[in-house]
């Protein structure tokens, strides 16, 4: 018996990553007026950007179906290996309750984990990933979950954005009608916090003035952090051409084993909307030496 990791779309991990961890990924839905599509499968964030300009409109998403989640489980279930399915935050999505209620319509509550990750963007695949890490160590699906309940307080997920149109209209992030009317030029600093989004500092300027401040602003954070891997993760647009300037920095540091550049899914895309780039990473904690 092994452990199977699964995850909804929106761990935003790329398809060599999947492939290298045997990760299989769970799409969510994108709805553009009257046409819904899967994410990452029948539409891309830049299909998603075109239609929001033409219609000065913001996608709507919706949480996994109960029908692609029983399929999803069933490979699994069927070998006799258990289960550990990542979600986004139960307080953006009810992803999370739709894979318990799959669960038990398949009799399998027992062998199916679902964790609620408490995060968003590769937030979830930071997590993901180290459960399929423990899982190929031969570790059992509660082993995992034991492990998680120390590592998900610790992830370390923030972004700034260039526009806040997406976000505002969105509506999935509190305190940010504050910033709305003539602040919209102002890039703030969204943080994950508690599973929940929030703005913090505000930055102003260019593009890559901006993006470096806020990267440069985390500096102590980062050499703090998890050594293994460190993620930076952008929606396209105008970030593609500062994501260079990123990883510099970041490997100047010394720090990370691993820099990971991933393109966030057509779900946060919409959200986010363009030139959004975050800087992911899982915080050492006390003993950043004893690691899994």
């Amino acid at each position: 018996m092994g452990v199977k990791v699964i995850s909804d779309s929106t761990c935003d991990l790329s398809q060599e990553l999947t492939e290298r961890y045997q990760i299989d990924i769970i799409p969510l839905h994108v709805v553009l007026g009257e046409d819904e599509y899967l994410d990452g499968v029948t539409i891309s964030p830049d299909q998603i950007y075109a239609w929001s300009d033409a219609h000065k409109s913001t996608p709507k998403t919706s949480a996994l179906s109960i029908d692609m989640v029983m399929e999803a489980l069933k490979p699994a279930l069927d070998r006799g290996d258990e289960v550990v399915a990542f979600s986004i935050s139960s307080e953006m999505s009810t992803t999370a309750n739709v894979m318990r209620m799959a669960a038990k319509e398949l009799d399998a509550e027992d062998r199916v984990f679902v964790v609620d990750s408490r995060n968003l963007s590769t937030g979830v695949g930071i997590q993901a990933i180290a459960a399929a890490e423990l899982a190929q160590q031969g570790k059992t699906g509660a082993e995992i979950v034991a492990y998680l309940e120390d590592v998900t307080p610790r992830v370390r997920a923030s972004f700034v954005v260039d526009v806040l149109t997406y976000l505002h209209r969105g509506g999935r992030c509190s305190g940010l009608a504050a910033l709305a009317g003539s602040a919209l030029r102002l890039h703030p600093r969204i943080g994950v916090a508690d599973g929940v989004m929030s703005p913090g500092k505000k930055y102003r300027g260019h593009i890559d003035k901006f993006v470096m401040a806020y990267v440069k602003d985390m500096e102590e954070a980062l050499l703090r952090a998890d050594k293994r891997r460190v993620f930076i993760t952008h929606s396209g647009g105008p970030a593609d051409a500062v994501v260079p300037a990123v990883r510099e920095y970041l490997e100047s540091l010394h720090h990370f084993d691993e820099i990971l550049v991933t393109r966030a899914g057509s779900v946060i895309s919409s959200h986010c909307g363009p030139g959004t780039l975050g800087v992911l990473f899982v915080d050492g904690g006390e003993d950043n030496a004893n690691q899994a």
